[in-house]
């Protein structure tokens, strides 16, 4: 198995290095920068509708001498897959999950802790202030540079068979989450059963009995249609891992310090404009779903807090440099 992943890496690489000059940047007539972005999500998503004002912005701000194409729907890859093309420089931009950055930058595990924030603001302060910004920076050596935080909301749990209003409800079931350790030691801590699947995957998951039931957002659950084949939402709100928008090192560094500001302010004000947007689409999610005959139900979060106690206990014990950053933002704003 080491040398089958071995040469599967290697010729990953070797295709990525072959692409690099067509596919992540390019020129086009006039010498105009043409930078690819893909992402997961579709073109209804208010995520989606924020990469597209994000690159209309710098194509305003550069008069037209930069140019973001945004690919939605997985046409580059899984999540998983658009990271490793911008590792290697065969991709410029996407936008993940925080919990996909575990992997590439450890300190971003303290954003997928569940109960973290008290509430958006205690959330908005920590990711706008020093703590969020320098974890923005944490993936730089795995060639991953974090541009700005989206909204992804609050993920709770929806279910096929019986509404979740405790953790003892998720006992004997199979748990879609993302491909986290945070997210599976959560799932264990309530006593159901993780399986990581790929979101572009999950509706015949569900279909099939695969799983019996995942956690996400109202918008994400909307717009993937997820509620057709599970009718029962339990909105116990346990995490609010935030998105992240980031670019390949590979192409940060290789642009003009006017060009990296283009970017940056682009994203900043796309993060301003998906928030707005996010607002509006978590009501109007949840007032469709319930048109479409979902029981959607507001459980008492408190067995939920007290069952995942255990994680930050292991944290304090096992990884006391992060559990740090967790006490930090935790004061943030007291």
């Amino acid at each position: 198995m080491g040398l089958r992943y071995f040469v599967k890496a290697l010729l990953k690489w070797i295709f990525g290095i072959a692409m690099v000059l067509t596919f992540s940047t390019c020129s086009g007539p006039g010498g105009v920068r043409i930078i690819k972005m893909g992402h997961g999500l579709g073109v209804t998503h208010p995520v989606h509708e924020a990469m597209v004002y994000m690159a209309d912005r710098i194509e305003e701000k550069s008069q037209g001498r930069m140019i973001v194409k945004v690919y939605p729907n997985q046409q580059l890859g899984t999540e998983r897959e658009l990271v490793e093309l911008l590792q290697i420089g065969s991709l410029g931009m996407t936008k993940v999950s925080s919990a996909t950055l575990e992997s590439f930058a450890p300190p971003m595990q303290v954003l997928s802790m569940p109960y973290l924030f008290r509430d958006d603001a205690h959330r908005d302060k920590v990711l706008k202030g020093p703590i969020g910004q320098k974890l923005l920076l944490e993936s730089e050596d795995f060639w991953l540079r974090g541009l700005c935080y989206y909204d992804a909301g609050k993920r709770s749990f929806y279910s096929k068979n019986k509404p979740i209003e405790t953790p003892e409800d998720l006992k004997g079931l199979k748990i879609r989450v993302l491909e986290s350790n945070m997210a599976t030691n959560m799932i264990k801590s309530f006593g159901g059963s993780p399986t990581p699947i790929s979101y572009g995957e999950l509706y015949t998951a569900l279909q099939q009995g695969i799983v019996d039931a995942a956690e996400n957002n109202p918008p994400s659950l909307f717009t993937s249609r997820h509620y057709e084949v599970c009718k029962f939402y339990s909105i116990n709100e346990h995490t609010a891992i935030p998105d992240v928008v980031i670019i390949s090192t590979k192409v940060w560094n290789n642009l003009s310090q006017e060009e990296q500001q283009w970017i940056q302010e682009a994203a900043d004000e796309s993060a301003d404009y998906q928030y707005k947007l996010w607002e509006a689409s978590v009501e109007l999610s949840l007032q469709e779903m319930e048109k479409a005959g979902v029981t959607i139900t507001y459980p008492d979060p408190s067995p939920f807090r007290q069952a995942v106690e255990v994680m930050y206990d292991n944290f304090k014990t096992t990884q006391p440099e992060l559990y740090d950053i967790i006490e930090e933002i935790r004061k943030t704003g007291e």
